[in-house]
């Protein structure tokens, strides 16, 4: 039943009527003060939206603040009191047409027309190492051509009327890779004020009790990002672990635990009973800034997370299995990533461990250069600086 409803949802009949009822709807009244906030289409209460959302409830208590979420979601929004809105239903569709703002951190759907009165905040979600649309030599993602990305993503990038940026080095990437001529709020990243804000003893024990972590074992994080060309469909990515976890329980289980945290467009889950009390998979529904705040030491490969992560001064390693083909064919980096890369690449579990225990031997991994570079606004006021910029 419910793959015949999501098969009528994405016929482009379905998709005009929608498109024709939002319009409709865009000729009510609009709420100036009404703002409409989105985590990852609907998927999470995170990123740079939370942290914006949590501002201006403490700050700016004349807006009307609700955000958007998916139906399969809704449960965290409904025990946190947090005010929400269903996607896609009539009500989200009454609330998106006549809101006087959306503030998001990825695309809105291509067929949802942006009302003439909508101030469109767009916050996106990271420092980029990998290139982004028109940067791409190639496009290997599903149901579509790079033609055909760059051209749709120009055009909902030319919606927006402000975009986040998290330093000089991404802003200029931002306005060539997006085609974006609006304006860009250079601040820092409103989500990583809680990796300068929360950065204590008494913060990290109360976290890792609310995810049930053993304060007595350090934690590993490890979270890499999805690959372009293995998916099931648009949106769903496949993942193939390539960490040996029964050698990883072997030889560090004694002293640390892991976090698996899968990229919110991987569509994988994980049979990780026979690693209960030293594997955890808190990929869905939290808020990866607190994860990395009770995390020891970062394990990733392309993902932008490093550049979050290199706040908190603490050891990163690269496992990129794959390198030359992501490097090569399926994405590319913007810089030399063998030489820049602030921490240790291995390709291999038994290269991590080993990069692992070197710690306890007074290996230093802090790289102030790459930390002067890309996180040099980041003090903890990013939010503030962010909201009453545009909001004022």
């Amino acid at each position: 039943m419910k793959s015949i409803v999501k098969c009528i949802k994405q016929l482009p009949l379905t998709r005009e009527i929608s498109k024709g009822l939002f319009a409709l709807l865009s000729l009510f009244p609009n709420k100036k003060k009404l703002v409409l906030f989105e985590s990852f289409s609907g998927k999470q209460y995170s990123c740079n939206p939370k942290a914006m959302y949590e501002y201006m409830f403490k700050y700016k208590k004349d807006y009307e603040l609700l955000w958007s979420v998916n139906k399969q979601n809704k449960r965290f929004f409904e025990e946190a009191g947090i005010p929400h809105v269903e996607r896609l239903s009539i009500k989200w569709f009454f609330k998106m047409a006549t809101a006087g703002y959306w503030v998001t951190n990825s695309r809105m759907p291509s067929w949802i027309p942006k009302p003439k009165n909508v101030t469109y905040i767009q916050t996106w979600h990271g420092t980029p190492l990998k290139r982004l649309v028109a940067d791409m030599e190639e496009v290997h993602m599903p149901g579509t051509n790079r033609e055909k990305y760059i051209l749709g993503f120009h055009k909902e990038a030319s919606n927006w009327d402000y975009l986040l940026s998290p330093n000089d080095y991404s802003t200029e990437i931002f306005k060539r890779a997006f085609d974006y001529k609006g304006k860009i709020i250079e601040k820092g990243y409103p989500r990583n004020d809680n990796l300068v804000n929360r950065n204590n003893e008494k913060d990290i024990e109360v976290l890792k009790t609310k995810y049930q972590l053993p304060q007595d074992k350090k934690v590993i994080l490890y979270a890499p990002t999805w690959r372009d060309h293995e998916y099931y469909g648009p949106g769903n990515y496949k993942f193939k672990l390539k960490l040996d976890l029964d050698l990883l329980k072997k030889e560090l289980g004694d002293e640390y635990v892991i976090i698996l945290r899968m990229h919110s467009f991987v569509a994988e889950n994980f049979d990780l009973k026979p690693y209960k009390g030293f594997v955890y998979d808190y990929s869905k529904g939290i808020d990866i800034t607190d994860l990395y705040l009770v995390s020891d030491i970062l394990i990733t490969d392309y993902s932008s997370v490093f550049f979050d992560f290199a706040i908190l001064k603490r050891p990163m390693f690269f496992f990129t299995y794959d390198i030359e083909l992501y490097r090569g064919s399926i994405r590319g980096f913007y810089f030399n990533f063998e030489e820049e890369s602030p921490g240790p690449i291995v390709t291999t579990t038994q290269e991590l461990i080993k990069e692992v225990k070197q710690i306890s031997l007074g290996f230093d991994y802090l790289n102030k250069a790459f930390i002067n570079r890309f996180c040099y606004l980041d003090d903890g006021h990013a939010s503030e600086k962010t909201v009453e910029a545009i909001f004022d």
